[in-house]
């Protein structure tokens, strides 16, 4: 069954991530990834009897979560303060927890950010980045977990060549990317391309559609992705099962997700039933 991974993110303000799973799986959907963000999933939220519950509740449905979205607006990895950089570090530990205890093999982080005027130098960002991730690469290796970072026109490290530096530099099997290809549209980046030259280094690959004025995680075909091309990228990389749909719409999400299938099966890619 080529089954898309969905992304939860349309429901961050309206349900729970185990209540949105629940509707979605009533659809047909089998395969997550979840942000973490408050209400809608964070870690410091979740007690341990509830990390069970919610486990048992994901094997009830036949679901799996395949990745946990750290994000990266509360947090900094590259951050000067040498304090906020150790918080950061705090938070994506919780995420790996409970990654462990869902039984998740990826999680999804942010380099960090510089600050937009007089920024900190690329030397310094970079380094206080690779800093953090000497801490963190053993905890998610101890996990039995991934570190996935992502492509984000906010980020110091925006471009696949930017991140596949990155990750030739740590060169250990417990980071990759994802490619989050309407990020990468936006900041004028070929996806097919991309994905074509660095597949080795991604991990997961993001779809959603954008224009190039206002930067979107759009519907399917209402953008500039080439949709064509995409697909046939995606067959000789990756496959579908690395693929996650996150297509954010607050209105009627299980009916944009259905649409968005319909989309891209008309566009040749091969989705099953």
């Amino acid at each position: 069954m080529n089954q898309m991974i969905i992304n939860t993110f349309s429901y961050l303000w309206s349900a729970t991530a185990i209540d949105a799973i629940a509707e979605l799986t009533d659809h047909g959907y089998r395969n997550f990834e979840v942000p973490i963000s408050s209400p809608h999933c964070w870690p410091d939220e979740i007690t341990a009897l509830e990390r069970s519950a919610t486990r048992a509740r994901l094997d009830e449905y036949g679901a799996t979560v395949r990745s946990l979205n750290a994000g990266g607006y509360d947090i900094n990895l590259a951050s000067p303060g040498a304090n906020m950089r150790r918080k950061s570090i705090e938070h994506i530990k919780s995420v790996i927890e409970l990654a462990a205890a869902w039984n998740v093999p990826d999680v999804v982080i942010s380099p960090g950010t510089r600050r937009p005027m007089i920024s900190p130098s690329l030397e310094n960002t970079y380094g206080w980045m690779y800093e953090s991730m000497e801490n963190l690469i053993p905890l998610a290796r101890q996990a039995g977990t991934r570190l996935l970072f992502e492509n984000t026109p906010y980020c110091f490290t925006p471009t696949i060549q930017d991140l596949a530096g990155v990750v030739s530099t740590l060169n250990d099997d417990a980071v990759k990317i994802v490619y989050d290809v309407a990020n990468a549209a936006y900041i004028g980046e070929d996806p097919v391309d991309s994905l074509l030259s660095h597949h080795p280094s991604i991990g997961l690959v993001h779809i959603s559609d954008t224009g190039t004025e206002t930067w979107g995680h759009d519907p399917i075909g209402t953008g500039v992705i080439d949709w064509k091309g995409l697909g046939k990228a995606v067959r000789e990389t990756c496959g579908v099962n690395n693929v996650v749909l996150e297509i954010i719409r607050e209105e009627n999400p299980v009916q944009e997700f259905n649409k968005a299938v319909q989309d891209l099966k008309n566009q040749g890619w091969d989705l099953g039933s």
